[in-house]
């Protein structure tokens, strides 16, 4: 208990070289800066703007509300982050949740970790921070790692030894911002699952993806129903098998069946289907007539 007063009082000294002009610390080369940097202060919430990279953006306010109860209580156990902008000024790195609760508890100061940070190491900060330790949701995640590959140029690779995850999972998040946009907010909001939205991923067009996203969440699908309709759909798409080329319908030829004709002295009757296959019929008028046909067979 001892230990805890001296370090708040401890704090609250060290405060004072902030209000102190003469003390204004701006680099880690300046005078007192390594009692200030890294160290935990209390900083005036009016003193703290909110980090322009913050990846979160929804806030459950019956939470918040639970946690300023719990601060009104035991006070802020785990301090925020902010980084020194300007004489009395600073900018949160984490910890938003926190500042928004000691706001409605109340509270003047903070306590936070100071940091001197330019605005890439801020966002690098910020988000791996929150991608780590806070309960994004997975549009919010994918955002976040989006934003480190855009404007900190890294890698999926290099994103993974930043922040810890396979590179697999780094890419399966980034895939959900292909989603129509109804769908990503479907997420956000927890209508559907991530593992909704990556086989719904697997169709391009995006009307198409609406139209699944509702059959989702009207007839309450598992994801596994899910793979299973988005299959039906693909499935929908593959060309028909196709059918071999007909050859030309078989004729009978006028000139052979008068040859024929000819051959038995008798009107024969030549028959074919389209196919080619048919029959020949030779009438006969008697015995004698018959066993002439037979010796014009035999040769």
């Amino acid at each position: 208990m001892t230990k805890a007063i001296k370090k708040q009082a401890l704090g609250r000294g060290l405060s004072a070289l902030l209000k102190d002009p003469e003390n204004d610390i701006k680099s880690v080369e300046d005078k007192n800066a390594d009692k200030v940097v890294g160290n935990i202060l209390e900083i005036e919430l009016d003193a703290i703007e909110i980090n322009p990279f913050q990846p979160r953006t929804n806030f459950n306010e019956e939470a918040l509300r639970e946690l300023s109860i719990s601060i009104k209580e035991l006070g802020v156990i785990q301090p925020i982050t902010v980084r020194k902008l300007d004489f009395n000024k600073y900018q949160l790195i984490s910890g938003e949740r926190r500042l928004r609760a000691s706001k409605l508890a109340g509270l003047e100061t903070v306590p936070a970790y100071i940091r001197i940070a330019n605005d890439n190491e801020s966002l690098v900060m910020a988000l791996v921070e929150n991608i780590q330790r806070h309960d994004l949701d997975p549009i919010e995640i994918a955002l976040s790692y989006q934003r480190l590959m855009d404007e900190i140029q890294l890698t999926q690779e290099q994103m993974s030894d930043r922040v810890g995850k396979k590179r697999s999972t780094i890419a399966n998040y980034l895939r959900l911002l292909k989603l129509d946009p109804i769908i990503q907010t479907g997420i956000r909001d927890g209508f559907i699952s991530m593992g909704h939205g990556r086989a719904i991923i697997n169709i391009e067009d995006h009307d198409a993806q609406a139209d699944i996203y509702q059959k989702i969440v009207s007839r309450n699908l598992s994801v596994r129903e899910t793979e299973a309709l988005v299959k039906t759909y693909q499935d929908s798409l593959k060309p028909a098998p196709a059918k071999p080329a007909k050859g030309e319908p078989f004729k009978v030829d006028e000139e052979h069946t008068k040859a024929i004709t000819g051959f038995f002295g008798a009107k024969v009757d030549v028959k074919a289907d389209s196919k080619g296959k048919g029959k020949i019929t030779i009438p006969f008028h008697s015995q004698e007539d018959f066993n002439r046909i037979i010796k014009l067979i035999k040769g």
